[in-house]
Protein backbone atom coordinates (compact mmCIF):
# COMPACT_ATOMS: atom_id res chain seq x y z
CA UNK A 1 0.00 0.00 0.00
CA UNK A 2 2.75 2.58 1.00
CA UNK A 3 4.30 1.96 -3.09
CA UNK A 4 0.22 2.45 -4.24
CA UNK A 5 0.51 5.39 -2.75
CA UNK A 6 3.86 6.43 -3.13
CA UNK A 7 2.63 5.58 -7.31
CA UNK A 8 -0.49 8.06 -6.97
CA UNK A 9 1.38 10.72 -5.36
CA UNK A 10 3.93 10.79 -8.06
CA UNK A 11 1.35 10.51 -10.60
CA UNK A 12 0.21 13.85 -9.27
CA UNK A 13 3.53 15.07 -9.09
CA UNK A 14 4.13 14.72 -12.76
CA UNK A 15 1.20 16.68 -13.84
CA UNK A 16 1.49 19.14 -11.22
CA UNK A 17 5.45 20.06 -12.53
CA UNK A 18 3.50 19.83 -16.17
CA UNK A 19 1.27 22.14 -15.57
CA UNK A 20 3.70 24.47 -13.46
CA UNK A 21 5.80 24.81 -16.52
CA UNK A 22 2.68 25.40 -18.85
CA UNK A 23 2.24 28.48 -16.14
CA UNK A 24 5.78 29.69 -17.12
CA UNK A 25 5.47 33.30 -18.57
CA UNK A 26 1.77 33.29 -17.46
CA UNK A 27 -0.49 35.35 -15.51
CA UNK A 28 -0.66 35.55 -11.78
CA UNK A 29 -4.52 34.10 -12.14
CA UNK A 30 -3.12 31.07 -14.33
CA UNK A 31 -0.42 29.98 -11.96
CA UNK A 32 -3.12 30.53 -8.90
CA UNK A 33 -5.74 28.19 -11.20
CA UNK A 34 -2.90 26.00 -11.80
CA UNK A 35 -2.00 25.63 -8.01
CA UNK A 36 -5.67 25.34 -6.98
CA UNK A 37 -6.19 22.52 -9.34
CA UNK A 38 -2.98 20.89 -7.98
CA UNK A 39 -4.43 20.95 -4.42
CA UNK A 40 -7.88 19.47 -5.57
CA UNK A 41 -5.97 16.76 -7.11
CA UNK A 42 -3.99 15.45 -4.01
CA UNK A 43 -7.02 16.07 -2.19
CA UNK A 44 -9.19 13.66 -4.84
CA UNK A 45 -5.86 10.87 -4.74
CA UNK A 46 -6.01 11.57 -0.73
CA UNK A 47 -9.53 10.25 -0.45
CA UNK A 48 -9.12 7.81 -3.06
CA UNK A 49 -6.04 6.28 -1.52
CA UNK A 50 -7.90 6.38 1.92
CA UNK A 51 -10.38 4.37 0.43
CA UNK A 52 -8.05 1.83 -0.73
CA UNK A 53 -6.43 1.62 2.37
CA UNK A 54 -9.39 0.58 4.18
CA UNK A 55 -10.31 -1.82 1.91
CA UNK A 56 -7.06 -3.22 2.23
CA UNK A 57 -7.48 -3.68 6.06
CA UNK A 58 -10.98 -5.44 6.16
CA UNK A 59 -9.31 -7.69 3.37
CA UNK A 60 -7.35 -10.32 3.04
CA UNK A 61 -3.91 -9.24 1.22
CA UNK A 62 -1.20 -10.41 0.88
CA UNK A 63 2.37 -10.12 2.52
CA UNK A 64 4.29 -7.16 0.58
CA UNK A 65 7.34 -7.55 -1.03
CA UNK A 66 9.72 -5.48 1.67
CA UNK A 67 12.42 -6.22 -0.68
CA UNK A 68 10.83 -4.28 -3.77
CA UNK A 69 9.34 -1.23 -1.37
CA UNK A 70 12.78 0.09 0.06
CA UNK A 71 14.77 -0.63 -2.94
CA UNK A 72 11.93 1.15 -4.91
CA UNK A 73 11.72 3.54 -2.11
CA UNK A 74 15.53 4.63 -2.11
CA UNK A 75 15.28 5.66 -5.73
CA UNK A 76 12.34 7.64 -5.59
CA UNK A 77 13.54 8.91 -2.47
CA UNK A 78 17.51 9.88 -4.32
CA UNK A 79 15.52 11.08 -7.21
CA UNK A 80 13.28 13.45 -5.24
CA UNK A 81 16.34 14.67 -3.15
CA UNK A 82 17.46 15.91 -6.35
CA UNK A 83 14.42 17.70 -7.18
CA UNK A 84 13.65 19.47 -4.17
CA UNK A 85 17.74 20.83 -4.63
CA UNK A 86 17.05 22.30 -7.80
CA UNK A 87 13.69 23.96 -7.00
CA UNK A 88 14.90 25.20 -4.01
CA UNK A 89 17.82 26.58 -5.96
CA UNK A 90 14.85 28.83 -7.98
CA UNK A 91 13.72 30.24 -5.04
CA UNK A 92 10.31 31.45 -6.79
CA UNK A 93 7.06 32.69 -4.40
CA UNK A 94 4.89 31.74 -6.96
CA UNK A 95 2.04 29.75 -6.25
CA UNK A 96 2.53 26.76 -9.11
CA UNK A 97 6.08 26.54 -8.52
CA UNK A 98 5.99 26.38 -4.38
CA UNK A 99 2.84 23.81 -4.85
CA UNK A 100 5.84 22.08 -7.13
CA UNK A 101 8.11 22.60 -3.23
CA UNK A 102 5.27 21.24 -1.35
CA UNK A 103 4.92 18.52 -3.71
CA UNK A 104 8.29 17.05 -3.50
CA UNK A 105 9.00 17.35 0.26
CA UNK A 106 6.34 15.66 0.94
CA UNK A 107 7.54 12.99 -1.62
CA UNK A 108 10.92 12.68 0.87
CA UNK A 109 8.69 12.21 3.71
CA UNK A 110 6.34 9.87 1.52
CA UNK A 111 9.97 7.42 0.77
CA UNK A 112 10.98 7.78 3.58
CA UNK A 113 8.36 6.21 5.57
CA UNK A 114 7.90 3.93 2.85
CA UNK A 115 11.43 2.71 3.64
CA UNK A 116 10.20 2.26 7.55
CA UNK A 117 7.60 0.46 6.39
CA UNK A 118 9.64 -2.24 4.14
CA UNK A 119 11.07 -2.87 7.12
CA UNK A 120 9.39 -3.25 9.38
CA UNK A 121 6.92 -5.42 7.35
CA UNK A 122 9.93 -7.60 6.90
CA UNK A 123 10.73 -7.04 10.87
CA UNK A 124 7.38 -7.89 12.22
CA UNK A 125 6.33 -9.91 9.60
CA UNK A 126 3.05 -8.55 9.06
CA UNK A 127 1.22 -6.28 6.43
CA UNK A 128 0.45 -3.81 9.07
CA UNK A 129 3.38 -1.36 9.00
CA UNK A 130 2.40 -0.60 5.11
CA UNK A 131 -1.19 -0.26 5.51
CA UNK A 132 -0.36 2.08 8.30
CA UNK A 133 2.42 4.04 6.24
CA UNK A 134 -0.04 4.03 3.51
CA UNK A 135 -2.84 5.59 5.48
CA UNK A 136 0.05 7.98 6.87
CA UNK A 137 0.89 9.02 3.48
CA UNK A 138 -2.73 10.11 2.49
CA UNK A 139 -2.30 12.44 5.62
CA UNK A 140 0.35 13.65 4.01
CA UNK A 141 -0.82 14.30 0.89
CA UNK A 142 -3.90 15.96 2.18
CA UNK A 143 -2.34 18.33 4.25
CA UNK A 144 0.52 19.48 0.96
CA UNK A 145 -3.22 19.93 -0.80
CA UNK A 146 -4.35 21.72 2.12
CA UNK A 147 -1.17 24.10 1.81
CA UNK A 148 -1.37 24.45 -1.56
CA UNK A 149 -4.60 25.68 -1.59
CA UNK A 150 -4.04 28.16 1.15
CA UNK A 151 -1.03 29.38 -1.45
CA UNK A 152 -3.33 29.45 -4.49
CA UNK A 153 -5.99 32.21 -2.81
Amino acid sequence: MGLVADSLDMLADSIVYALALFAVGGTIARKNNIAKFAGYFQILLAVIGFVEVIRRFIGIEAMPDFKTMIIVSVLALIANVLCLYLLQKNKSKEAHMQASMIFTSNDVIINSGVIVAGILVNWLNSSYPDLIIGAIVFVVVARGAYRILKLAK
